[in-house]
């Protein structure tokens, strides 16, 4: 019989506080996922307040990885770079992730808008580049295209330290409540400024309007820092299942009950199967405030007689999170 490996299993959004999300909990059935939590031990549990700038699940992923980082200095930016080879193994520069977005104008203030929803094509984010880079060269910032359209890697030493808000925190809320306060981020204030004004000349943006999708308006500064050393390689390396993100950042209750259910019938329950084969599995739940993560513990008699009465239904420990 082959053998199975290892598996960590990692779900961002599991828990979500906003009010149509919330509202979905108490009717969501997830069977694999409480048979697993049944099995599993609760090993480790990271809660902060919804203020951190680093997400739970960027957290739990950095420490999964043998990442340390400060709150909102995880250097997501400089890893990418160094696994697409842009950035040399010994790079010890600071990286950061521009992303292209829309700024919503409202009456009081002006929020974020989730870039996933601005559907920007390759074409689209070539042409931006070629234009924004001379604005952000002049600054010592240089950039380079992602695999992801309007997902840009600026490499300068400004953002080594400089502490910037993940976008999955900031989406939905005011700009003001999760902007870069230090006296170091001026200059990159200045150029976005400078950014929204040459976005609103672009013919790119004639031509979206045309398409009748949002205009893009501004960029998001995530993921600074530099990657002093290289992460040792974990072993099982955490596969990230993201389905929940976009109707979570939409709080679209109905959405992300679906999500959660296809999720429960694919992957939960897949690792499960291995679970059940005799595999090292481990679950990371991530929400808002925390992170738990469930690994395989010995049981003794007692213990899984124990755990027959201590079972909790799936959407207690979700609304946990």
């Amino acid at each position: 019989m082959a053998e199975t490996l290892p598996r960590h299993l990692l779900i961002p959004f599991a828990g979500r506080g906003s009010p149509a999300c919330r509202a979905a909990l108490p009717a969501l059935r997830l069977p694999n996922l409480e048979t697993l939590l049944l099995r599993l031990t609760l090993a480790d549990t990271d809660t902060q307040d919804e203020s951190t700038r680093s997400p739970p699940h960027e957290r739990a992923l950095a420490q999964a990885l043998g990442i340390a980082a400060a709150d909102g200095c995880i250097p997501w930016a400089a890893l990418e770079a160094r696994t697409l080879g842009i950035a040399a193994r010994d790079d010890a520069e600071g990286w950061g992730v521009v992303t292209l977005c829309n700024w919503q104008v409202g009456i009081d203030d002006v929020a974020l808008g989730d870039p996933s929803a601005i559907e920007i094509d390759a074409a689209e984010s070539a042409a931006l580049l070629a234009v924004a880079r001379p604005f952000f060269e002049e600054d010592g910032i240089a950039l380079h295209p992602s695999p992801v359209p309007g997902r840009w890697l600026a490499r300068a030493r400004i953002f080594d330290g400089l502490v910037t808000a993940s976008i999955d925190r900031a989406v939905g809320y005011p700009i003001s409540q999760w902007s870069p306060l230090a006296d170091a981020a001026r200059p990159l204030r200045r150029l976005q400024n400078e950014m929204q004004m040459l976005l609103y000349t672009e013919r790119v943006n004639d031509d979206r309007a045309a398409r009748g999708v949002p205009p893009i308006n501004s960029f998001w500064l995530s993921g600074t820092g530099a990657l002093k050393q290289a992460p040792a390689a974990p072993s099982p390396e955490p596969e990230v299942a993201d389905a929940l993100r976009t109707p979570a950042l939409r709080d679209d209750g109905v959405g992300w009950a679906e999500a959660w259910r296809a999720l429960d019938a694919g992957p939960v329950a897949s690792l499960l199967a291995d679970y059940t084969r005799g595999a090292d599995v481990s679950l990371t739940l991530c929400g808002d405030r925390a992170a738990q993560r469930y690994t395989v513990q010995p049981r003794g008699l007692a213990r899984w007689a124990k755990s027959l009465f201590d079972r909790k239904r799936a959407s207690v420990v979700l609304e946990s999170l």
